[in-house]
């Protein structure tokens, strides 16, 4: 099997308000003297922001055991320091966010200017294994259709700076801001894929290839494909889904390549479309299908995902589970709903936060 890994973003907040705060130096120094943590968190562009990455892993079983065990260890570092952790895409207090020092980021900032000072999100990323550049990127031509579905899974970002933003994945919508952000049109080789990114670096608009934000790159550091369209989300089990679906994508994809089938030829145009309407109601509505690009019931379109790749995860022993968790979406509801239920039974943002904080380390 592909072995799959995933990078999360956490929110660290306070444990009484749930007003962000720029602790994240502080917590990655508790962190560093913990010799069972080395190299698991990393520092963000923002001060109110803190990060981790798993193992690669095989089996969903362990990755789920370690997405776990790491959002607790942010806990407890945090804790240390008077803080906590929230797996929330976005603030839904009011903040001003705090960049980062170092040369990269103040560049950044004055490239962007508010769009970065602004773009306090936090994202789900998940690394699939390949075994070229080759097939990577196509995989990449190949799943092009179906990431906005595993971004509707993961909606958790319904508010922004203290208002109801009418999308449950705000953060999304923010994230376009990057001018190398989105979708991307068919590459064909893995020639032409560097080509483009080569082009775009020596552009001078992007400092370097760490700021290619396509909705799915090839690493720079690991042999996989990143899939960057999640939000984080809210529940762990969720964030495996978004995991599993996502190594089912690539090995049918890859499979597809291999038997010689043509990708899809959408535009980029409706693509976007599909990730805009995915980002306006999640599961709570219609997306888009990707084979018509039409709107369909949101459950018709996540039950034809799962039966899109379903040899894939019947495969490596993950179809019962990607279903039960589909099970659970639909009727509990995504993290943005789940909020959006908080805030009208507490009238509270800041109760919404604090009880996320305890949904975060379910």
């Amino acid at each position: 099997m592909r072995t799959v890994g995933v990078e999360e973003e956490l929110l660290l907040v306070d444990p009484e308000t749930g007003e962000p705060k720029a602790l994240s130096a502080a917590v990655l120094a508790r962190a560093e003297q913990d010799d069972t943590d080395e190299g698991v968190f990393e520092k963000e562009l923002y001060g109110q922001m803190l990060e981790f990455a798993t193992h690669p892993q095989a089996e969903m079983a362990d990755l789920s055991a370690e997405i776990v065990r790491c959002r607790k260890e942010a806990a407890r570092h945090a804790g240390e320091i008077g803080c906590t952790v929230a797996a929330l895409a976005s603030s839904p207090l009011p903040v001003s966010p705090t960049v980062g020092k170092g040369t990269r980021y103040q560049w950044m900032v004055e490239q962007y200017g508010l769009a970065a000072q602004e773009q306090l999100v936090c994202g789900c990323h998940v690394h699939v294994a390949v075994d070229s550049d080759e097939e990577g990127v196509a995989v990449l031509d190949r799943v092009r259709p179906w990431l906005s579905v595993i971004a509707a899974l993961s909606v958790n970002s319904p508010f922004w700076q203290g208002k109801d933003s009418h999308y449950d994945s705000y953060r999304s919508r923010v994230w376009q801001r990057w001018p190398s952000a989105g979708p991307t049109e068919l590459f064909g080789s893995a020639e032409r894929y560097h080509r483009r990114v080569a082009d775009m670096v020596a552009s001078g608009v992007i400092l370097d290839e760490g700021m290619i934000y396509f909705d799915a790159r090839l690493s720079q550091t690991y042999p996989t494909v990143e899939v960057r369209v999640a939000d984080v989300c809210l529940h762990a089990d969720t964030a495996v889904l978004v995991a599993l679906l996502t190594r089912g994508l690539v090995e049918t994809a890859a499979r597809e390549w291999r038997a010689g089938h043509e990708p899809a030829d959408h535009s980029v145009s409706l693509l976007r479309m599909a990730a805009w309407q995915a980002a306006r109601s999640g599961l709570a509505e219609e997306l888009l299908h990707p084979a018509t690009m039409r709107r369909l019931p949101a459950e018709t379109v996540m039950r034809a995902l799962v039966e899109y790749v379903g040899d894939a995860l019947a495969d490596s022993g993950d179809l019962e589970r990607a279903e039960a968790t589909c099970a659970r979406l639909l009727n509990g509801g995504t993290g943005a709903r789940i909020q959006r239920d908080l805030l009208a039974r507490t009238d509270s943002l800041r109760d919404v936060v604090t009880t996320c904080v305890r949904h975060t380390q379910e």
